[in-house]
């Protein structure tokens, strides 16, 4: 009988869980369509649990257009009506509200600087990779954070950012003995 693969703990056992930290989290993300759905989703997850909103992520696809950011800005009030009543979502009507202008803000991005990934590992090659890996923000998600805000996002706090670093690779965070850490 194969011995189990050793995990980070913080994704327990849960199939779901354990399929997003062996598949996606921590892996460097480089499409704009990917770090957007991660920006709603970690947005949606604030003061609640990521698998919460795991769980949640098809009806999040379905009811975002894929998360395609062009498609997302153009939602008005009456389609963000019509996402409060969607059951399969976070019915949190600043969140919801907030994925619209975020999407705004996204392609002011991309239009300035040829897309929002270019933009984000600048970012990140300007701050030191070294950190406290047990901290729940760092000098670059508040950097981000405050960027971010300054361009017109919400839920976009630093530790929204830290958590997002963490899941798109910019931070290598697989705890000692995880199968996934690299050193």
């Amino acid at each position: 009988m194969a011995k189990p693969k050793a995990r980070c703990f913080w994704c327990g056992d849960d199939p779901l869980y354990v399929a997003y930290h062996d598949d996606e989290w921590g892996v460097p993300v480089h499409d704009d369509r990917l770090h957007f759905e991660q920006l709603i989703l970690e947005g949606a997850q604030a003061g609640l649990s990521w698998l919460t909103v795991l769980r949640k992520r098809e009806h999040y696809r379905k009811a975002f257009a894929r998360f395609d950011p062009k498609k997302v800005a153009r939602f008005d009030g009456k389609k963000v009506d019509a996402l409060m009543q969607n059951v399969g979502l976070v019915r949190h009507r600043g969140k919801l509200e907030s994925a619209v202008g975020n999407a705004r803000a996204f392609l002011a991005i991309q239009a300035e600087h040829g897309s929002y990934d270019a933009w984000l590992w600048t970012q990140a090659k300007a701050f030191p990779a070294k950190r406290d890996r047990m901290a729940t923000t760092s000098p670059l998600a508040e950097h981000l954070s405050k960027e971010l805000r300054r361009r017109g996002m919400k839920f976009v706090g630093p530790s929204i950012m830290h958590a997002t670093l963490q899941a798109i690779g910019v931070y290598q965070d697989h705890l000692p003995g995880c199968w996934k850490r690299r050193n």
